[in-house]
């Protein structure tokens, strides 16, 4: 991306240094799955440190605007995913990663929703075995 700082103000999130640099890294083009803990690591490799809590934060900033999917695996774990299209995912708890699926899939014999409610959307997450 070229101009992040603008990216970010057309976003309504101030270009803060640390939003820069996370964004920067996040946004280049390139789809990416990340927790705030496997963010902050490939931070620190990249000589960039960014307290835990303000990547965390940064995150769900991204959420909140849409620049991110949010994926909970389990109570535990969350996934941010930079590409926000839908789609479905394979995870693999022994690497502790997620894999996009990109064929189309057609999911049948969905339950009936509960009364006054209707489905939204659909999203599958293939567990591997190790």
């Amino acid at each position: 991306m070229k101009d992040i700082k603008h990216f970010l103000r057309q976003n309504s999130l101030r270009p803060t240094k640390q939003r820069v640099i996370i964004a920067n890294y996040l946004f280049d083009g390139v789809n990416k799955h990340v927790t705030a803990e496997t963010l902050s690591n490939k931070l620190l490799k990249m000589k960039a440190e960014i307290s835990l809590a303000t990547i965390y934060n940064t995150l769900h900033d991204f959420y909140e605007k849409g620049l991110l999917k949010k994926l909970m695996i389990n109570s535990e774990r969350i996934y941010f995913d930079t590409n926000t299209e839908h789609h479905h995912h394979f995870y693999s708890k022994k690497d502790q990663k997620l894999i996009d699926i990109n064929v189309d899939m057609k999911v049948s014999g969905l339950p009936k929703p509960p009364k006054n409610k209707k489905i939204n959307k659909i999203e599958v997450l293939v567990h591997l075995d190790n």
